[in-house]
């Protein structure tokens, strides 16, 4: 991937910026303005580039990050909630295959080099499961983590049950999912949320590049491939994603309370509504 092909990619894409040194690519989240909310055309071209990726033979790492204070404050509920894209969402969550927002994450443990997340400011929601799906995490000492999902009446479906098998206990991904409880990053680093903790991440993020790219390529994307199996699920797992947020969207009167509860805590929930 040439310097002169990120130019022509940067043209295309409105919500990311792309630069490419040293035969590492960086990706940028940039909607700095919203923190870096994942929007349907961020997922889209998040994608995009990682397709592209899959058949280039020239870059030997990735480095995500997000531009401004913060890497990625979740979904923008704003642009998922537009009556346009609303019927897309639903689509996507009854279509057979992988829905766009488990894709979005999910794609980037099929890139055939060491993806790198640098996280700083909020990295909860979308960008949490994004980060782990992606082979290392390097944050800042002041970012903050969640896994956000229940404060809002919903559950994780972007592909967790695959991405944080391995990488968190179980009983501790289930604490963090079910409290939604926001954690620092030295909390992070011992649940082993997080893999370094560093006042420049970035640049420590280019070490490790630059570290793996003195190994062969092939080793390299044979050791991906070789551990990412270790923790590969069935399609089924990703099915429970879907079917348990179409329950909780569809019906679910108690995820009605929940938003309602994010802003005035004397709200209470109905008995549990599923079995």
């Amino acid at each position: 991937m040439s310097s002169l092909f990120s130019q022509k990619l940067n043209e295309k894409y409105t919500t990311l910026a792309l630069s490419e040194a040293d035969e590492v690519l960086t990706v940028s989240l940039n909607r700095p303005d919203k923190k870096n909310a994942m929007s349907l055309r961020m997922m889209r071209e998040l994608i995009d580039v990682a397709e592209r990726l899959k058949k280039d033979r020239s870059i030997r790492s990735v480095i995500i990050n997000g531009a401004g204070d913060s890497f990625c404050a979740g979904i923008d509920l704003s642009d998922l909630n537009n009556p346009k894209n609303a019927m897309m969402g639903l689509y996507e969550l009854l279509k057979p295959t992988q829905s766009i927002f488990q894709r979005v994450c999910l794609i980037w443990r099929e890139v055939p080099v060491p993806v790198i997340v640098v996280t700083q400011g909020y990295c909860i929601g979308a960008g949490m499961q994004l980060a782990l799906a992606c082979d290392f995490r390097i944050s800042t000492p002041d970012c903050q983590f969640a896994i956000m999902e229940a404060k809002w009446g919903l559950v994780p479906d972007m592909g967790l049950t695959q991405s944080a098998l391995h990488v968190l206990p179980v009983d501790v991904l289930k604490e963090l999912t079910m409290t939604a409880r926001l954690i620092d990053a030295k909390q992070a680093e011992q649940l082993h949320l997080v893999t370094h903790i560093d006042d420049t991440p970035y640049e420590r993020a280019q070490a490790l590049a630059t570290e793996i790219a003195t190994r062969s390529p092939d080793a390299v994307l044979a050791s991906k491939r070789v551990i990412n199996q270790m923790t590969k699920q069935s399609f089924c797992a990703l099915y429970q994603e879907k079917m348990w947020q179409l329950k909780l969207m569809g019906g679910g009167k108690n995820r009605k309370l929940a938003i309602k509860k994010a802003k005035d805590n004397s709200v209470q929930f109905l008995k549990r509504q599923f079995s």
